[in-house]
């Protein structure tokens, strides 16, 4: 069982995001897996991406099991206007949950001592924002990519230990749907 299973994620929800909850062991992304109708929290996790991206069309890469990849259900209240914003408050809303000294890196990128550990990529269409999450979480420095355009690094380089993604995905939820109330004004 993974640790990103419905019987242990959705015990620690705290909010509205993240219900209803669905987990895939695989997916090409889970920005394809919340179609126009789910509702606002909607939330689908996965294991593994085949074809997971970021922004400018620059591919996510992932070592099986040990990153956080999410992607969640948002219907602002805020005008249309506004959504591009919504980049920068997600990517607060991770870096809080991380904490380990995480930055936003404007627009959407979340570092660590200048290294990326995270990314928000948001996709809008009319009435919803599907907001793709990826977390550096368990890689060891050889799974990480390479030839990425910005140095990766991961929750466990950076802390020296594992960490469990089921809790980290539920502060993650948490922070992120607190900040998005008060961007929106949501009381």
């Amino acid at each position: 069982m993974s640790d990103l299973s419905p019987d242990l994620v959705t015990p620690l929800l705290r909010g509205r995001l993240g219900r209803p909850y669905r987990f895939l062991a695989e997916t090409t992304s889970t920005q394809r897996e919340l179609d126009e109708s789910a509702a606002e929290g909607a939330t689908v996790a996965a294991d593994h991406q085949t074809g997971g991206r970021g922004r400018l069309g620059r591919i996510w890469t992932d070592a099986p099991g040990r990153a956080l990849l999410f992607s969640v259900m948002l219907r602002p209240a805020a005008e249309m206007a506004r959504w591009p914003e919504l980049s920068v408050v997600a990517g607060e809303a991770v870096a809080a949950a991380l904490g380990a000294g995480a930055e936003v890196s404007h627009p959407n990128d979340v570092m660590i001592g200048g290294r990326k550990v995270a990314g928000v990529l948001p996709e809008a269409t009319a009435g919803r924002v599907v907001l793709g999450v990826g977390v550096n979480v368990n890689q060891r420095a050889g799974e990480l990519p390479a030839d990425a355009v910005k140095p990766p690094t991961s929750l466990y380089i950076e802390l020296g230990h594992e960490l469990e993604r089921a809790p980290l995905l539920a502060a993650i939820l948490f922070e992120l749907e607190r900040r998005c109330d008060a961007w929106s004004g949501v009381s």
